[in-house]
């Protein structure tokens, strides 16, 4: 592999001027796929879905996942998948961009400013207008798209989805959750969805089937769908079937729940989740497998599957160590808010018609940066800026990819007690950098997935070579640091 220390690819160079160019959409030419056809694309992003929460990673999962499990079987997992940053909207914005969050400064969730001993980095909250979206991408491609469920990226009406290169928004606006109406149960009361529900109609099945509908609209055009689940985010709420189903489960069920976690800042004891058995989030869980089933079976319905590029991810880990702790990472350790595995790896499931072989994995490191490449490059957009993801159909063919390094960075006090820091994977080893003191602790992914054993000590020269790295990286991407709070200076790179 190259050596390539700034993660930064310049894709496809404009080919042809056009008037989309001047206003800031990439032109594009002809398609130039492997099946020579334009496929279709459905992106399925679930909210604070952790990695062992679906059976295809987790065989002993208390959730069951029975539809997200045949999608894996029938195209690639992978066990290395990550999320740009440990919450909600970088991760979504580096989706949207193929960019590092880090670059605007959207670095927590919009809008979180928690504080701890020191004050937290400044923070962007909204997508910046300038930013050229994959919907906007593929829309200058003649493609239909198509948004349901949480956006999360803008205050404001400019900022939603219809704004940003997308023809339908159902239900994506400025918050993070489900918080009015009768919340995952009809009324919605979402001011970007028409009230066409019945009462008591469940969230997640009417954005699939909204999702559905415009699948069979479109299935003569090349289209996009983005369905972006508010499941299984708070508030924990399920279905009375199911949650009734899994507390029978659960009851069967012995063994410690919780167990220590650090102490980040703050005086109450952190309570870390290490058993799955919370009977309404499994409700949470399989009602939205459901809900990719009734999509999935849409594509075949409409004869496009075979055309048609499936993605099943996540924007964060599980939520374990806090506002409820519903489920548990282990053997990864912590979740939502924390730099560790357990807060950035997730779900990644990839089913190319033509590309990935049933039933195949991959441990190729990928994050959320690489979904706009990937696609652009299948739709055979040309783009005419500079962005940090890369294009993954190498490693959906089973071969290797052509990155060193990926970085994540983290200026805050996370709702979920996390630590303000960040991180670096170099193959095996990835490097944790803590904002509060400059600690850092290194681990080997590969025989201490729990990170639990820190080589730092023992090997200072790997620790000088990827702490370099990562702040040359930091450099690279104007990242901003925790702030001086009642007189006191936290850590800083130039320390």
């Amino acid at each position: 592999m190259k050596n390539i220390d700034m993660s930064l690819r310049l894709v496809w160079l404009l080919c042809v001027p056009t008037l989309m160019s001047l206003v800031g959409v990439p032109t594009v030419r002809g398609a130039e796929t492997d099946s020579q056809r334009t496929p279709n694309f459905v992106v399925f992003l679930v909210d604070d879905l952790g990695y062992m929460d679906v059976g295809a990673n987790n065989p002993d999962c208390f959730y069951e996942t029975p539809h997200i499990n045949r999608l894996a079987e029938s195209g690639m997992r992978f066990t290395d998948g990550y999320a740009a940053n440990p919450v909600c909207s970088p991760t979504r914005y580096s989706l949207m961009t193929g960019k590092y969050p880090t670059r605007v400064d959207a670095t927590n969730f919009f809008s979180g400013k928690r504080g701890g001993k020191f004050n937290p980095a400044p923070l962007n909250d909204n997508m910046p207008l300038d930013e050229i979206t994959i919907a906007q991408a593929l829309k200058g491609q003649g493609y239909a798209t198509f948004f349901a469920g949480k956006w999360h990226l803008g205050e404001s009406e400019e900022y939603y989805p219809q704004n940003r290169g997308f023809d339908v928004n159902i239900g994506g606006y400025s918050r993070g959750g489900p918080y009015s109406g009768k919340r995952y149960f009809a009324p919605f009361e979402n001011p970007q969805m028409k009230e066409e529900s019945p009462a008591g109609d469940h969230l997640p099945d009417r954005l699939a089937r909204d999702t559905a509908s415009f699948i069979k609209a479109n299935q003569d055009k090349p289209f996009l769908a983005y369905l972006s689940f508010y499941s299984v985010h708070t508030p924990l709420m399920g279905r009375p079937d199911l949650v009734e189903k899994y507390k029978k489960k659960a009851s069967a069920i012995s063994g410690q729940e919780f167990g220590d976690e650090e102490q980040v800042f703050g005086n109450k004891p952190r309570k870390v989740r290490t058993l799955q058995k919370h009977a309404v989030y499994a409700a949470m869980v399989e009602a939205m497998d459901q809900a990719v089933g009734k999509v999935l079976q849409q594509l075949e319905d409409s004869g496009v599957a075979d055309n048609t590029v499936v993605i099943f991810t996540s924007d964060n880990g599980g939520l374990s160590t806090s506002e409820g702790s519903p489920t548990s990472n282990l053997p990864l350790r912590g979740g939502k808010g924390w730099v560790y595995e357990g807060g950035i790896r997730v779900p990644w499931i990839v089913r190319f018609p033509g590309i990935t072989k049933a039933g195949s994995e991959s441990a190729e490191p990928i994050c959320s940066i690489d979904l706009f490449p990937t696609l652009a490059a299948s739709a055979g957009v040309n783009v005419q800026h500079e962005i940090d993801g890369i294009d993954i159909r190498p490693a959906l063919r089973g071969n290797s990819l052509d990155r060193e390094t990926l970085y994540w960075h983290y200026p805050h006090y996370s709702n979920q007690g996390g630590i303000p820091g960040g991180a670096i994977r170099e193959g095996d080893f990835k490097l944790i950098e803590r904002y509060e003191d400059g600690r850092v602790h290194l681990y080997n992914l590969a025989t201490d997935i729990g990170e639990t054993n820190d080589l730092a000590s023992s090997m200072p020269e790997r620790v000088d070579q990827m702490r370099s790295r990562l702040h040359r990286w930091y450099q690279t991407v104007d990242a901003k640091f925790l702030q001086e709070k009642n007189g006191q200076r936290p850590w800083t790179p130039e320390n």
